[in-house]
This record gives C-alpha cells, sequence and structure tokens, in this order.
C-alpha cells in the first residue's frame, strides 16, 4: 500500500463545498459552493480558483457533450455557459414547494442528469424530513421523478457494469443500490448495501473507482471511507484534516488523485480556529486506485 497523503490545494472556506467533477479539457477540477451561490473551476497549473456568483443554492455542476456545464440551480435544472457567465433554465421541479432546493446530482452512463433536492436547512442536517424528490433530466430536457420522502438527497454513483445504481438518502445513514436499466434509465429493488457507523456520522457525496469500489464522504465524520458493495464492508479509512467532508471525486490526468470538498457552515469561531481549512478543497493522493472519468450530459 502506498503512503496516502492529504493535502489542501484551495482553502476557500466555502460554506457548502459540494459536487467537486473533474473537467479533463480544462485540466481543472469543478465545483459548487451551495450557499455561497458559487459555482467554482480550480487549475493545478494556475493553483487559482475562478468563480461564477449565481442568484440561488446551486448544488451541483456537470459537463455537457455540447460544450459548457448544467448545473441545478435552487430547483431549476440549468444550462452555465462559462466564458459568456450565462445561465439558462432548462426546466423547474418542485413547483408547489417554495422552501426546497436541490441537493447533489450527477450525470449516468447514457448522459442522463440524475439529481435530487430537499427541503432548505434549519441549520446544517436539520431540516424538515421528507420534502425531497429524486429526478432525472433525460437528453430531450424532459424530466422523471422516481420517488419522493427524500430527506436529504445526495451521493450518487453506477457500478462499472452500469446494472446497479448506487443512491445516499443522507439522514438514512445508509448506502442504497438499485437495480439499474441503462436503456430506460429506470431504477427499482432498492436495498441498503452499508450503514453507517456512529464515528462515520452523515454520509454524504459519493465516487467510484474502477476496481469498483465506492468511496463516500461523510460528513461531521472528517473521513472519506472505502466501500466494498458486493460485502458491504469497508475497506479503507482515510481522515481528512476538517470535519466536514462533503463529496469527493477523482480526477488529474490519469484520475489517480481524489479531491474532497468541504464544509464551514455551522462552525463557530472556536471550531474554525482548530480547523482553519474547514471549507477547502483536498487532494489526496497515494490511494492506489484510480477512479472513472465523468460522463457528460447528453442534452
Amino acid at each position: 500500500m502506498s503512503s496516502v497523503k492529504v493535502e489542501c490545494v484551495a482553502s476557500e472556506g466555502f460554506r457548502i463545498g459540494e459536487s467537486p467533477v473533474w473537467d479533463e479539457k480544462e485540466g481543472a477540477l469543478l465545483c459548487v459552493d451551495i450557499t455561497g451561490r458559487k459555482v467554482c473551476r480550480w487549475s493545478p497549473d494556475t493553483k487559482r480558483v475562478q468563480a461564477i456568483s449565481l442568484d440561488a443554492p446551486v448544488s451541483s455542476v456537470a459537463l455537457r457533450k455540447s460544450g459548457d456545464y448544467v448545473i441545478t440551480l435552487g430547483t431549476r435544472f440549468a444550462a452555465l455557459k462559462w466564458k459568456e457567465q450565462l445561465i439558462t433554465t432548462i426546466t423547474h421541479v418542485d413547483k408547489d414547494k417554495p422552501n426546497n432546493r436541490f441537493n447533489d446530482g450527477k450525470v449516468d452512463p447514457a448522459g442522463r442528469y440524475f439529481a435530487g433536492t430537499m427541503a432548505e436547512e434549519i441549520r446544517p442536517a436539520v431540516l424538515e424530513r421528507h420534502q425531497g424528490s429524486l429526478y432525472t433530466l433525460f437528453s430531450d430536457l424532459s424530466v422523471v421523478k422516481h420517488f419522493d420522502q427524500v430527506d436529504i438527497s445526495n451521493g450518487l454513483d453506477w457500478s462499472l457494469d452500469h446494472r446497479t445504481f448506487f443512491y445516499i438518502d443522507s439522514l438514512s445513514y445508509s448506502v442504497d443500490a438499485f437495480d439499474y436499466d441503462l436503456q430506460t434509465g429506470k431504477i427499482g429493488n432498492r436495498r441498503s448495501i452499508y450503514r453507517l457507523e456512529k464515528e462515520e456520522s452523515i454520509p454524504d457525496g459519493m465516487c467510484i473507482d474502477t476496481e469498483g469500489k465506492l468511496w463516500v464522504a461523510c460528513y461531521n465524520g472528517g473521513r472519506v471511507i472505502r466501500l466494498d458493495p458486493e460485502t458491504g464492508k469497508r475497506l479503507q479509512t482515510v481522515k481528512l484534516p476538517v470535519d466536514k467532508t462533503t463529496s469527493c471525486c477523482f480526477g488529474g490526468k490519469d484520475y489517480s488523485e481524489m479531491y474532497v470538498t468541504s464544509a464551514s457552515d455551522g462552525m463557530d469561531k472556536e471550531w474554525l480556529s482548530r480547523q482553519p481549512q474547514a471549507g477547502g478543497v483536498f487532494k489526496i493522493t497515494g490511494l492506489g486506485v484510480k477512479g472513472v472519468p465523468p460522463y457528460p450530459f447528453a442534452g
């Protein structure tokens, strides 16, 4: 096992850093600050972060096949043109729930954008429960709702054979799996494959590696954990110098680096003085595994 190294590459003090995505074309890492209402792009070459400010909480960003990006903004799926800093609404969801917003989102292997909603938090992880739903935006820009009664719609990814969809509803403290039909985008047969232990705290964002193992960022747990979805066993724990680890993705030239976002919302001065890198973006090297490149939205 190579030696694992964790370093803070962007100490941005994000309120809720989320949705890290590697943009191979730009050789840069995308992410969002949900409550800070901005989409960011960090370049390992310049070590600088560019940011676009938006008019609502922005909770996920994804690549788009035709160029630029798609985002989840408030309760909208929207298109983002980076250079022009132009936002175009694609469609609205949860119109009957003015207190809702999107949370995590990711594109499936067929180019569909999956994203779920939740009620706005009163304070971190405290909110009106069962208000969210899971949606898919198809390439023809139509939307399908899979199910509702979600607390905090979070981490998503697909197995390497594209037959299983993995999903996290954070307050269930469980990583779930569904049977997945790549042709239609339909999901079914939900089951729990891993229940978090007390010190792992709340499951948040998630990604998969080329060995088919899942990596889950543990909010308030200050770690990412590696899980075997077949056996339901935890294989590895990587601790970070911040408690509020929110999401993870692989990136870098050969997808051997892991990037982890974090949050600072809800931390008082004393807590922040103990964890000055809270809200930063971290790079983990030496894991000995690589990740799967992100899929672009086909619409």
